[in-house]
């Protein structure tokens, strides 16, 4: 496999999920799920759990059971000082020049979000593309329509380009295509339910596959090998 271009997701995948950021994100989605049904942040938490499964998103879960107004959502969990909880990586920057490829970043979420990291990490000169939720009609990964559309911006195609992220229903999706998914670190999540709408019913052109890393840091190696 010839690699000409890297999908990267943003959030702990570039970053480290132990982060505050990530902290900081699950408890402003937790109060809006809270606030939308109108319970306390235990029954939130059970309610999201329970649901979620199905769903590529908090977001589309909250949509499919009458949320309308979802800048103001973005704007509850993405406030204007949210990079002030990411620390800094001196680390990422030269990592990332030393890549070679065509990089784009794809992330369910909005595109203030990805600017507001990218920029204080340093990186958002190093990517061609960034596609946020927006680009995606609000509906993001693991529907393939957003990896399709990443691969369209990009220029690439699913045998020559890569995807890298942190959850297994993410990575799924990409892999249903017949595509190679890099699944990083080991707070990964779960599949996607069997009912979910996301799911892609498509015959791909040949299996696909995840391979498991570390860390980002890891991808040199991977390259190296596939």
């Amino acid at each position: 496999m010839i690699v000409k271009n890297i999908i990267f997701d943003l959030d702990n995948t570039l970053y480290s999920p132990t982060s505050a950021m990530d902290a900081g994100i699950t408890c402003r989605m937790m109060k809006a799920v809270a606030e939308f049904w109108g319970v306390e942040m235990e029954e939130a938490e059970r309610l999201r759990k329970k649901k979620l499964p199905r769903f590529s998103t908090t977001l589309e879960w909250l949509r499919s059971e009458g949320l309308t107004d979802v800048e103001a959502y973005f704007k509850k969990v993405h406030p204007d000082n949210e990079a002030d909880e990411l620390p800094a990586d001196k680390k990422l920057r030269p990592f990332l020049q030393s890549i070679g490829q065509n990089k784009i970043i794809l992330t369910n979420a909005p595109r203030e979000h990805a600017d507001r990291v990218l920029n204080k990490l340093g990186v958002s000169d190093l990517f061609s593309a960034v596609i946020d939720i927006r680009a995606c009609f609000l509906r993001g990964k693991p529907y393939a329509a957003s990896y399709k559309r990443s691969l369209e911006i990009c220029g690439g195609t699913i045998d020559d380009t890569i995807f890298v992220d942190d959850q297994y229903k993410y990575t799924d999706g990409f892999v249903a295509l017949g595509g190679t998914a890099l699944l990083v670190g080991s707070k990964n999540g779960t599949h996607l339910s069997a009912d979910s709408p996301a799911l892609n019913n498509e015959k791909p052109p040949h299996p696909g596959r995840t391979i498991k890393i570390e860390s980002v840091y890891d991808l040199p190696k991977i390259l190296s090998a596939i």
